[in-house]
């Protein structure tokens, strides 16, 4: 009976991490570049349960195979593009990318909506992103998709949060000139008059597997190891481009995301009235059962 009250719980927890991972993406609706984060629940380890006793012949026999409760995993960021939203600021800018992979035979890798794709031989391919290169407070490199950004009185490109941006050669952006004059092209290259930043290009990192990132905040990105991320800058060749004077949206969806936390709610209340019911047939078995 009690591994039945520890699953309730169990469950009563999973789905309070699913509604503060749903609450979150609300809250971030409006914040440029935000990616949607999926709570990944899945069930403990099954036990094997025997019965003991069963005779001579037999005496573990087996019953069968029991779960024994549910948790959330992790928290998995969907790197799908948002949409692309006009401010007409010179320093804002978005990214838009179509990154994909060949396969052995040449063709394209089909990737699903949520950029994934599992081969024949289950191996399981993501496809890569593209962010913009910045530098923490820390001095360490970091990666974000909000291109929310704005121009020191020294002339650094920073984001909104403050964190200086890089160029391709992981330097940081440095314009000598006024800002209104900033003009970036499609490869990111600012084309600005000399004494601007000219022959700068914004430094575009690709990752080849994004969901090794690690998601800081402000809208930051980190990677533990730049070997099983596959960080590398942008090449030639790769379908990216970059929007001067638009920013990217979030990508959540609000219809689904109240979907996802009314199903949290209602299964933390079941779980719940699960707890309840275990616990008045505890006390009834020790005050009513225990006096006979």
């Amino acid at each position: 009976m009690l591994r039945g009250l520890y699953n309730a719980a169990a469950g009563m927890i999973t789905q309070q991490r699913r509604h503060d991972t749903v609450t979150q993406n609300i809250v971030n609706l409006n914040t440029a570049g935000y990616k949607q984060t999926d709570s990944v629940q899945r069930s403990f380890p099954e036990v094997l349960v025997s019965m003991v006793g069963g005779g001579a012949a037999s005496p573990n026999r087996t019953i069968g195979k029991l779960n024994t409760g549910v948790f959330a995993e992790e928290s998995l960021s969907l790197h799908r593009q948002g949409a692309l939203r006009e401010t007409g600021k010179v320093t804002d800018f978005a990214i838009v990318s179509e990154l994909g992979l060949t396969g052995r035979n040449g063709e394209n890798v089909p990737f699903d909506a949520s950029g994934k794709y599992i081969n024949d031989n289950g191996d399981v391919i993501y496809r890569p992103e593209a962010f913009f290169t910045v530098l923490d407070h820390q001095g360490e490199v970091r990666y974000t998709r909000n291109g929310q950004f704005h121009v020191s009185d020294t002339g650094n490109v920073l984001t909104a949060a403050g964190y200086q941006v890089l160029d391709a050669n992981n330097e940081p952006i440095v314009l000598t000139g006024t800002a209104g004059n900033l003009t970036v092209n499609e490869q990111g290259q600012i084309l600005s008059e000399a004494g601007n930043g000219a022959g700068v290009t914004l430094g575009i990192t690709v990752v080849d597997n994004p969901h090794q990132l690690v998601r800081e905040g402000e809208g930051l990105f980190r990677l533990d190891s730049a070997d099983r991320g596959g960080a590398r800058f942008l090449a030639a060749e790769d379908r990216a481009i970059i929007r001067q004077g638009f920013i990217e949206a979030s990508n959540v969806d609000p219809s689904q995301s109240m979907v996802e936390l009314t199903a949290a709610l209602r299964a933390y209340e079941t779980n719940q009235k699960v707890v309840q019911f275990y616990d008045k047939t505890l006390e009834k078995t020790v005050n009513e059962i225990g006096r006979v």
